[in-house]
């Protein structure tokens, strides 16, 4: 891998952490490792389920995916 585009490739990942950070940990801080498990567990479960996106016109990803997945089918 010669590194061309890495900043790019990586934006996504690092906006999605800083979500997480701002959203989740910082408000929550975890006591332990199982306790960062859960914490981690549950707001993924939340930016995937019920959280809106402004990169997809503001629609909530999982229904997005079930709308599309009826589409093709």
């Amino acid at each position: 891998m010669d590194g061309k585009g890495r900043a790019i490739d990586n934006a996504f990942i690092e906006r999605l952490w800083r979500s997480v950070k701002y959203e989740k940990l910082y408000l929550h801080p975890p006591k332990n490792g199982t306790d960062l498990y859960l914490l981690l567990a549950d707001y993924f479960n939340y930016y995937n389920m019920e959280r809106r996106h402004t990169g997809i016109d503001d629609q909530i990803p999982e229904q997005l995916y079930l709308a599309l997945t009826k589409e093709v089918a």
